[in-house]
């Protein structure tokens, strides 16, 4: 019997990878969408996927009714739960979906598991942006969490939730606290894929100049195909715990727009133009993580770093 993995969020970047770095392993993957009739496979196309070898089912996650009937139906060996609002500033103007989307959501798994007595593994994405403001000092899975945004409140709390069933309820859960990772599948709402697309427009006169808030802010950017990887590394390690998923190098998002404009031969002062509404009401200035623990313990460390990350975004580049 192969493994039987339910990918919540599937068509989503990181759900798409993890699809294809699953089906690699020859598990099976059941995939979930709020609509099953409305979703859109084109991250799963791109990255060349049978759709034929996915089973796609309809699931609102926030819904405790549905996910324990669809946990009852299915009883996955794993479950890697994806889903969730996506977007900081979103969660300022949306905190109470930013909270159900995320810690109900993924409270709803664990109780089901719990109450229906399963032995499945849960993965929840959790995120660096609950660490809050770092400083000088990187953190590590032991670092206070200070979060900044609705978002990060919701990805703090079910980052506990996960502990706290994991200790109390003995259920194999883990979280693997990921940094920004990025790709060709991210949608245009994420500064990244903004800058690249924006920039090239630029460079091909379609575009004045690209508009863009705050460049002070620090990151520790990643590469997507690579952290699908360590996702499945977290959860298929014997002994569940809670990871940093890192490159462990941080970088300004104007170093970040100023190395995108030098590939494209673009004057940065003259493509890159201020605007105060592109800016958060609160912002995470500076984000250093350490991500030791996972090199130690599972072997994992991130090969595609800044510069290449900038190059394969500009080239398209999906792995």
């Amino acid at each position: 019997m192969s493994t039987k993995c339910l990918i919540v969020g599937i068509s989503g970047q990181t759900g798409s990878y993890l699809t294809r770095e699953l089906l690699k392993n020859n598990f099976e993957v059941i995939g979930t969408t709020r609509d099953k009739e409305n979703l859109n496979p084109v991250n799963l196309i791109k990255l060349n996927l049978d759709i034929k070898n996915i089973q796609i089912i309809s699931l609102e996650p926030s819904d405790p009714r549905q996910v324990f009937s669809c946990l009852l139906k299915h009883k996955p060996d794993r479950i890697f739960n994806l889903s969730g609002q996506t977007s900081v500033s979103l969660s300022f103007q949306q905190p109470a979906h930013a909270i159900d989307s995320i810690a109900n959501s993924c409270l709803n798994f664990l109780e089901a598991i719990r109450a229906i007595g399963l032995d499945t593994r849960y993965f929840n994405a959790g995120s660096s942006e609950c660490f809050g403001d770092t400083g000088g000092k990187p953190a590590n899975e032991l670092t206070l969490h200070k979060p900044n945004s609705p978002y990060a409140v919701a990805k703090s709390s079910a980052i506990q939730l996960t502990r706290i069933a994991r200790d109390a309820y003995g259920i194999h859960s883990c979280t693997g606290i990921l940094s920004n990772h990025e790709s060709p599948l991210r949608s245009e709402r994420f500064v990244t894929k903004k800058i690249i697309s924006d920039l090239k427009k630029v460079q091909k006169g379609k575009l004045e100049n690209i508009k863009l808030g705050n460049l002070n802010v620090v990151r520790d950017w990643g590469w997507a195909f690579e952290y699908a990887q360590a996702i499945h590394k977290v959860l298929d390690n014997i002994e569940p715990d809670d990871y940093i998923i890192a490159t462990g190098e941080s970088n300004s998002l104007s170093n970040f727009v100023e190395k995108t404009c030098k590939f494209l031969d673009l004057d940065f002062d003259k493509s890159v133009c201020i605007d105060e509404k592109f800016k958060r009401p609160l912002d995470l200035s500076t984000s250093l993580l350490n991500p030791q623990k996972i090199y130690k313990k599972l072997g994992w460390k991130a090969n595609i770093k800044f510069d290449l990350i900038i190059e394969k975004l500009l080239n398209e580049e999906y792995f």
